[in-house]
């Protein structure tokens, strides 16, 4: 069943996800859609007003996280192994970021994940994400 969610619902279970305003609009079996608001303390150049490429960055690795996590057949919690980000263009000053992830393939040991951050349109990425995340041996339940 898929929850879309227009508000969200505030990322609190990390520190940093809830400092930079994280929300979570999606959270089905194997995708995710995350999204940060445009905030000035979040900018990386003062003179251009774009967003940081490491919020970029960590919003992708917590969507790519979360999409591994809604796996059916996730049989425990993930971590980051390996985190590759390719930056299309720079994110337009005051616009939402947005991710949307998926959990493509899962092993016994590793769930591969892959996404796109974008602000207007998902056909034109900020940046794209490829990742692998280790599984470990104990699953707790997952709550949004």
């Amino acid at each position: 069943m898929t929850r879309i969610h227009e508000d969200g619902y505030e990322m609190k279970a990390v520190p940093h996800s809830s400092e930079l305003g994280m929300r979570s609009h999606k959270a089905d079996p194997a995708h995710a859609i995350i999204s940060v608001a445009y905030q000035d303390n979040l900018v990386g150049n003062p003179e251009t007003g774009v967003i940081h490429g490491g919020v970029v960055t960590t919003v992708l690795d917590n969507c790519c996280g979360l999409a591994a996590m809604t796996h059916p057949d996730l049989k425990g919690m993930v971590a980051t192994l390996d985190l590759r980000i390719d930056y299309m263009r720079p994110a337009k000053p005051g616009m939402t970021l947005w991710t949307s992830c998926e959990c493509y393939r899962l092993t016994r040991s590793v769930a591969f994940c892959r996404g796109v951050a974008y602000d207007e349109d998902e056909r034109d990425p900020i940046a794209t994400a490829t990742g692998a995340f280790m599984i470990t041996a104990a699953k707790t339940k997952f709550e949004n």
